[in-house]
């Protein structure tokens, strides 16, 4: 069987998938899962979904700086069970990626456990499906997996990011095959985070945060918007996460829409509950070592350490289902999130 390769080259596999997997596998094209193999005839069918030409360059992604074309994506996106119409989402979060700011090359190669997650807001969440509620950050969605997953392979494939060998985290984390949630913009009391960074709510965006694995925030007894909010701080104020570590990067508050209504009640806006996490999410350097009060933190006039610059750093969505539960989101710190257009 004739198949397209990772420099659009051509080489021959048996037919049996669970050979063309062994086959994948051995040779490190693969994040270990089944692929679906990449024939010609799937990736025309997978660039109908794009109006840019297979030779189009998106750019080079680190550290190999391996030029990623549009084909190539296409391939990547083939293998990791895409269809046409996820290609406009796969093109903008790529181009988002490779900004300067987001600091790609870092994200690759840091012993920092952080991968991209992928935050879709926009009328493009309806027509392909994206989940936005119940187990959002979770299993059961074809479109928020096999997105994640095609990026995953993009960073592998073409960036060259082979875990233990570029790839350098110490541990990794689940997020690091697929990450992609739906903003619930239906159930949220506050603007969405594309018309937060300027974007009409009838366009479709894509929000690329390099990103720590969610940690569950679990508050039934709260009644009071800052009731629950001390709580949100309090769990974000961890000593070990790189925002407090460096003071500074984007930490994502998901609020989970029950827990949104009972802060909007009290009449937060999103302005305000950054400022009140930023006030109230803090650890004092007394709990640290003393190597880290001498060595890291010695420069650092205040006591107490923050999890981001400013309060508007902080980054604020609603997102899950029914419950009283919400996530923070620590990040990697050393990047910026990028929001992009989605070209349909």
């Amino acid at each position: 069987m004739g198949m397209v390769g990772l420099k659009s080259g051509r080489i021959d596999v048996p037919e049996d998938v669970s050979e063309i997997t062994r086959i994948f596998n051995e040779k490190r094209w693969s994040d270990g899962l089944p692929v679906i193999p990449p024939t010609e005839q799937r990736v025309e069918t997978i660039l109908r979904g794009t109006f840019r030409q297979p030779h189009d360059v998106i750019g080079l992604i680190p550290p190999s700086l391996a030029e990623a074309t549009v084909e190539k994506l296409a391939i990547n996106s083939v293998m990791a069970g895409c269809v046409p119409e996820h290609m406009p989402v796969l093109i903008a979060a790529l181009e988002a990626m490779l900004e300067e700011k987001f600091n790609l090359y870092g994200v690759q190669a840091t012993t920092h456990p952080c991968g991209p997650m992928l935050i879709i807001n926009g009328p493009i969440r309806a027509r392909l499906g994206i989940n936005c509620r119940y187990g959002v950050f979770g299993p059961g969605t074809f479109a928020n997996a096999v997105i994640g997953r095609a990026i995953r392979l993009v960073l592998i494939n073409i960036g060259g990011a082979i875990p233990g060998e570029v790839d350098k985290a110490t541990h990794g984390q689940p997020g690091k095959y697929s990450c992609v949630i739906g903003e619930n913009e239906e159930e949220s009391h506050w603007e969405p985070l594309s018309v937060e960074r300027g974007f009409r709510s009838d366009q479709s965006t894509v929000t690329v945060v390099a990103a720590e694995a969610p940690h569950n925030v679990n508050d039934h007894y709260s009644i009071s918007g800052l009731g629950v909010l001390t709580t949100v701080a309090g769990t974000l104020a961890c000593q070990g996460n790189n925002n407090i570590m460096n003071q500074r990067g984007e930490p994502v508050i998901v609020l989970g829409p029950e827990h949104a209504t009972t802060i909007a009640q009290d009449e937060f806006d999103k302005k305000s509950i950054k400022e009140f996490v930023f006030n109230n999410a803090k650890v004092s350097k007394k709990v640290f070592s003393r190597e880290h009060q001498t060595l890291r933190f010695d420069q650092y006039p205040e006591d107490l350490l923050p999890v981001s610059r400013e309060a508007r750093d902080i980054m604020v969505i609603v997102a899950g289902g029914a419950g009283k539960h919400s996530m923070v989101v620590p990040t990697f710190g050393n990047t910026s999130s990028v929001t992009k257009l989605i070209k349909e």
